[in-house]
């Protein structure tokens, strides 16, 4: 069997035990908070019921109004700021969640303004991103001038470690940021800046959702859509460079097989 095919399955089998690995770890993790939270939340509604007096067919109308009602906290979700904000979770697959189109004209223009502009996103960020790889590649040498290395030329490991320290940086001073204005620990603000930048969008932690934000704090609006876009940008930059050295060593694979197999053949 030819080595790339061998590196293939590999990769298959690997990100499969990944998963499973996961799984078990987030099961031990998660589970038994998750039961002790919902015990919680089931001896608080039954506290409430019987000090009020209400029947339970209220009770979820009134869980239906607060889970409605908690988006209106950050200010009017779909004036232009708003708007805005779901256009970059959309263009940048974050996906919060926090705001969804109700209508069907808003549902239908969701999915043709996706189309178009998640390509355009993703040309735009591996754009950006090859920029940065650049100027690191530039400043790499330059300081490699300076000390008088006998190779003034930049390596991918160069590049990697370069790229990964831009990316700590953003996502560190980016939750210094968010743990002032959303009043959130400095660790979950590290989980925040992680999950956005990387696209993960679970949405259980999203900016500008709280104290009238959208219309209150425009500076604040500007620098979320700053940070992630170009955030995403930066992210984007090094996880090029990871798979383009896992694409390069897949490809010295390939050329050894064929001369293998011309070696073979003749």
């Amino acid at each position: 069997m030819k080595k790339q095919n061998v590196r293939t399955l590999s990769l298959i089998v690997c990100t499969f035990t990944y998963l499973l690995i996961g799984a078990a770890i987030f099961d031990a993790l998660e589970s038994d908070n998750e039961a002790k939270n919902a015990q919680v939340l089931r001896e608080m509604e039954n506290m409430i019921k019987e000090r009020y007096g209400i029947v339970d067919r209220d009770y979820r109308l009134m869980e239906v109004m607060v889970l409605k009602g908690a988006p209106h906290y950050a200010g009017k979700q779909w004036k232009f700021a708003g708007a805005f904000y779901y256009a970059t979770t959309v263009l940048t697959t974050i996906g919060y969640g926090h705001s969804t189109p109700h209508t069907i004209g808003g549902k239908l223009f969701t999915m043709a303004y996706a189309l178009v502009g998640i390509p355009l996103g993703l040309v735009m960020f591996q754009s950006i991103g090859e920029r940065l790889n650049n100027f690191s590649s530039f400043v790499i040498r330059n300081v490699k001038r300076v000390l008088k290395y006998d190779s003034i030329e930049a390596s991918e490991t160069n590049l990697i470690l370069v790229v990964t320290a831009i990316t700590t940086i953003t996502i560190s001073g980016g939750a210094a940021a968010f743990s002032k204005y959303e009043g959130w620990t400095y660790f979950d603000s590290i989980y925040y800046c992680f999950v956005t930048l990387t696209t993960i969008g679970f949405g259980d932690m999203v900016a500008l959702q709280q104290d009238n934000a959208l219309t209150d704090k425009p500076e604040y609006v500007a620098f979320v859509l700053i940070f992630i876009l170009f955030g995403l940008a930066i992210v984007a930059a090094c996880l090029n460079l990871l798979v383009l050295r896992l694409v390069t060593l897949n490809t010295e694979d390939e050329r050894r097989d064929e001369a293998a197999a011309v070696k073979v053949s003749i």
